[in-house]
């Protein structure tokens, strides 16, 4: 009793902070999401509407998520394809190897995203390095358009989100016992039937943390699109952005909030579903 008396008294404090400024605060969104905006400009009026909800059904607004889900799922998918053959490889290499590699991962942690992202601006305007560089050596004749476009924002996503899918990836493999892996190949198996039966399993349970930790923010993030993308890149992000600042649609904006709410829940249960393990988002 009286470790459980002090382990409750440990915790108390986070509970009580996330009581106050996640799920008041959570709350206090919903809530809103439900009143009526407030014609003379700021605030809401504390009345019962459910046009909030019924407003996110309309086509723009409906085609706006549509793109921002497959934003999500394209910087998922290339999070994967880049980042778990690069966590596998760190898992395996040497000691001073090993730290070199995991250095570079979290370096870009250190510096404000919002710059590193106005860097590959920078990058790719029409007069920026990249252009004159082919230019210089012959490649093209007129720079290429690569801001202002949806590979632009994609690649912004992917380099901001990378990392959270190396590090949950990394953590599984290098808990791996290697053992199982020398058995499959002891006993005659190909080096892709001992990765799939062996290898993907034992770190799948980091795979599918990555996977949520890339595809939620990558939902709502709205600088990159803003950076990278221009106007005519609008995700779900940007409208709550906008509703807020510009239209002063506080009710709507909620909305929309919750909306991004539910399908982060809804990832997030079918990360668990899976199989995967809450532990391995700890690095986060």
């Amino acid at each position: 009793m009286k470790k459980k008396n002090r382990a409750g008294l440990l915790a108390a404090p986070m509970i009580i902070w996330s009581l106050i400024f996640v799920g008041a605060t959570i709350a206090y969104i919903v809530a809103i999401s439900f009143m009526q905006r407030n014609p003379a400009g700021n605030g809401v009026v504390f009345r019962f509407t459910l046009e909030n909800y019924a407003k996110l059904m309309q086509p723009a607004y409906a085609k706006v998520f549509v793109k921002t889900l497959r934003m999500a799922l394209d910087t998922t998918l290339l999070c994967i394809l880049v980042g778990y053959p690069f966590a596998l490889l760190m898992a395996r290499a040497g000691g001073r190897m090993k730290k070199l590699l995991l250095l570079l991962v979290i370096v870009p942690f250190w510096t404000n995203a919002l710059v590193r992202i106005y860097g590959w601006r920078l990058l790719m305007m029409g007069n920026g390095p990249i252009n004159n560089m082919l230019m210089a050596i012959g490649l093209i004749d007129t720079p290429i358009k690569m801001m202002n476009t949806r590979g632009a924002v994609l690649l912004g996503m992917v380099y901001g989100l990378i990392p959270f899918m190396i590090l949950p990836v990394y953590s599984s493999a290098e808990k791996m016992d290697r053992s199982l892996i020398a058995a499959g190949r002891d006993l005659g198996a190909k080096p892709w039937k001992v990765f799939l039966t062996v290898e993907l399993p034992l770190t799948l349970p980091g795979l599918l943390s990555g996977c949520v930790l890339v595809f939620v923010p990558s939902m709502a993030l709205f600088f990159i699109s803003d950076l990278l993308g221009g106007t005519g890149d609008i995700l779900v992000g940007n409208l709550v952005r906008d509703q807020l600042l510009k239209s002063r649609d506080w009710p709507f904006a909620a909305a929309l909030s919750v909306l991004l709410l539910v399908v982060t829940g809804i990832v997030m249960l079918a990360q668990r579903r899976a199989g995967g393990k809450s532990s391995d988002m700890t690095l986060f």
